[in-house]
């Protein structure tokens, strides 16, 4: 069964892209000290959550910004592999910074639910509705570029998720100039920091998988080896490692034995092997070791090495 990764993705001119996360980075700093001014004159903790939260997504940007540029760079001696991954690093930077800001902010609204401040309601209303056009803007320059990227989809989710928050601080924000009613700060904090947590800790999973050299998420590692073995002339395969080179790019590095009677036509089979893996589960990058029936390694792992260390 072919894996699914995500190979729709739109695709678009690095140069484009990169324009695009500049401008959002310039609004998402003007937006930020704006907030933290308002939030310091306003005395609103939901305010300046919404703020850190906006400076995390400034920083986050910078991080991405320089890590797609970064993960352009051609292969050398020092990363045979390439610089795409630098990627998953941001994201998982990312990622974590987002989890810590939200642990922080669960912490001051509670102890702002013991003593709610007093709150300039017209202050928290007009920079939350400036907050919330920008987050929108900034999401929308990211949203197209998504999709096919971790790194730029968790950019995506930290805008995201500011869009959401400045648009519960403009209604925290109402409810304190039309009732008074200044729980509403602190409860509106609470909210912001748990749909930053929910957020985080769904997605930190996939920059972790990849860096720890897991196989692709979706894909039927079984699948792939029977049909290595369904192959005219293999008896047998061992020892198979997958993991993804790049975020869409899927790799497989394995040992193939090949029938005593088969063996002339090793280098024939090799190529069919990887036609078949490019064709049928997207794997265009593999390793293939062939070792003839009778000079196999006898009861070795079908995954990793024996005694489960690398490869």
């Amino acid at each position: 069964m072919p894996h699914d990764h995500g190979h729709g993705h739109a695709h678009m001119d690095p140069a484009s892209g990169d324009r695009r996360v500049a401008l959002a980075i310039w609004a998402n700093m003007l937006l930020t000290v704006a907030q933290i001014i308002g939030g310091v004159l306003s005395g609103s903790l939901a305010l300046i959550a919404d703020a850190i939260h906006n400076f995390s997504d400034m920083a986050s940007l910078v991080i991405a910004y320089g890590a797609r540029r970064i993960a352009r760079r051609p292969a050398d001696s020092a990363m045979t592999f390439g610089y795409g991954r630098i990627e998953m690093v941001a994201a998982l930077i990312n990622y974590t910074t987002l989890i810590l800001i939200g642990v922080y902010l669960v912490y001051e609204g509670g102890m702002r639910l013991i003593d709610p401040p007093q709150v300039a309601g017209w202050t928290v209303v007009i920079l939350g509705g400036v907050a919330l056009a920008v987050d929108t803007l900034t999401a929308g320059l990211t949203w197209s570029m998504q999709k096919g990227s971790a790194n730029i989809r968790a950019l995506f989710l930290h805008n995201l998720s500011d869009a959401l928050a400045s648009l519960a601080v403009v209604g925290g924000g109402a409810l304190i100039l039309l009732y008074d009613w200044r729980l509403v700060d602190p409860l509106v904090t609470l909210a912001i920091a748990g749909y930053i947590l929910f957020l985080s800790i769904r997605e930190i999973g996939g920059p972790i998988r990849m860096l720890m050299l897991g196989s692709p998420p979706g894909f039927d590692a079984h699948a792939v080896l029977d049909a290595v073995r369904a192959t005219p002339g293999v008896e047998s395969v061992h020892h198979a490692h997958f993991w993804q080179m790049q975020e869409h790019a899927a790799s497989l590095d394995t040992h193939v034995v090949i029938d005593n009677d088969a063996w002339p036509r090793q280098q024939q089979i090799k190529e069919e092997i990887k036609h078949m893996l490019g064709a049928q589960f997207d794997i265009h990058h593999s390793t293939l070791e062939l070792e003839r029936a009778d000079d196999a390694h006898s009861g070795a792992a079908l995954f990793g090495r024996d005694g489960g260390c690398g490869h």
